[in-house]
């Protein structure tokens, strides 16, 4: 074997250990935050109701109450696994804008995505669509969402292909005209301003499985194109002159990374609604972790987003005396951590 199969092997080794060590620990977090809240579960009941689930055995259920399989479920199963799916989500789609945009203040919202999503759904509320039942409001923030991306990219389009620059300006103009949008539709708004503004703050309550589902099928679709275009998604992050002379076809592979991380992203925000710094803070922490190589950054920043936002979930919902909206908890928690990240940083250059 030479020193170059060696490597290779290493690498794919660590890989898997450290994805397996986290998948552990998001099962092990899955687990302990299924058997919280009002009602306690012990984890040995909650992983006999699970696998009474999956292997239709009713013999793992003697000697538990009838209401603890309605419980973990019904309601809480749902929302949890929707809680670390949308983690997930968010902050392998922010792993992709900091390479593409070659900025490290880049996460799922900056192009825009966010408000318009924000505005979708605050339309819908606005207007009372119900034609879909509770799928409603997300279908208008998912419409409203890549509406804004085709309008990001159609703004930064040139002869030349898509600059970081470009997408960035023309995503903070789309994002402004959008958040006056937001804010006269609750100036309008009366009565419904309250129910606008709790959407805005994000939630996962009321998750069912079908919100599950849905967020499962783009998740593993998004990481698949993620995964394939790992390897030029790191020549990119050199600079799109360097990877091209190496062979990759930066305009295309932007294009659908970039449509791809934003309709992964819409996704997210349509069934949570605005949940901030996950896609920013994930992919730095882990960074530090397991080094900028996309093939093993991408994966590994999925799964820790995931064990993230569902600590943070579950605070909300069994540690707090009140659940409080999701997003205010990340930003208290994720603002001021980033900035230590980046005061800490700025010190090792000056050191340097």
């Amino acid at each position: 074997m030479n020193q170059r199969s060696t490597i290779t092997f290493r690498f794919r080794e660590a890989t898997a250990a450290h994805i397996l060590c986290l998948i552990m620990a998001l099962v092990g977090v899955i687990m302990l935050s299924t058997g919280l809240g009002y009602i306690k579960i012990p984890v040995a009941a909650v992983a006999k109701i699970i696998a009474t689930k999956i292997s239709g055995n009713l013999g793992f259920l003697e000697g538990l109450d009838e209401i603890l399989p309605v419980v973990v479920l019904d309601v809480r199963l749902p929302r949890i696994l929707t809680a670390a799916l949308v983690g997930g989500g968010l902050a392998m789609c922010g792993v992709v804008f900091q390479s593409i945009l070659l900025n490290p203040l880049a996460d799922p919202y900056t192009l825009g995505v966010s408000a318009g999503a924000a505005f979708g759904a605050s339309l819908a509320i606005l207007l009372n669509i119900h034609f879909l039942g509770t799928y409603s409001i997300p279908l208008f923030a998912f419409v409203g969402a890549a509406c804004t991306l085709l309008a990001v990219i159609y703004l930064s389009s040139s002869g030349e292909g898509w600059s970081s620059n470009n997408l960035i300006l023309s995503g903070i103009i789309v994002a402004a005209i959008l958040s006056a949008g937001i804010s006269f539709l609750k100036y309008i708004a009366d009565e419904q301003v309250a129910v606008i503004i709790f959407w805005l703050m994000g939630s996962f309550g009321s998750k069912t499985w079908a919100d599950v589902a849905l967020t499962l099928v783009f998740i593993a679709l998004g990481l698949m194109v993620f995964m394939y275009y790992s390897r030029d998604l790191n020549l990119m992050s050199l600079g799109n002159r360097t990877a091209s002379s190496l062979g990759v076809e930066t305009r295309k592979v932007t294009l659908i990374l970039l449509s791809t991380a934003s309709l992964v992203a819409a996704i997210c925000v349509s069934v949570s609604g605005i949940i901030g710094f996950v896609g920013l803070l994930v992919p730095h922490m882990m960074r530090l972790i397991t080094g900028p190589d996309n093939r093993r950054l991408v994966p590994v920043a999925m799964l820790s987003g995931g064990i993230l936002l569902l600590c943070a979930d579950t605070i909300t919902r069994a540690v707090l005396p009140s659940e409080i909206p999701i997003g205010v908890l990340t930003a208290l928690i994720g603002g001021p951590f980033f900035c230590y990240i980046f005061w800490k940083q700025q010190k090792t250059r000056k050191i340097l």
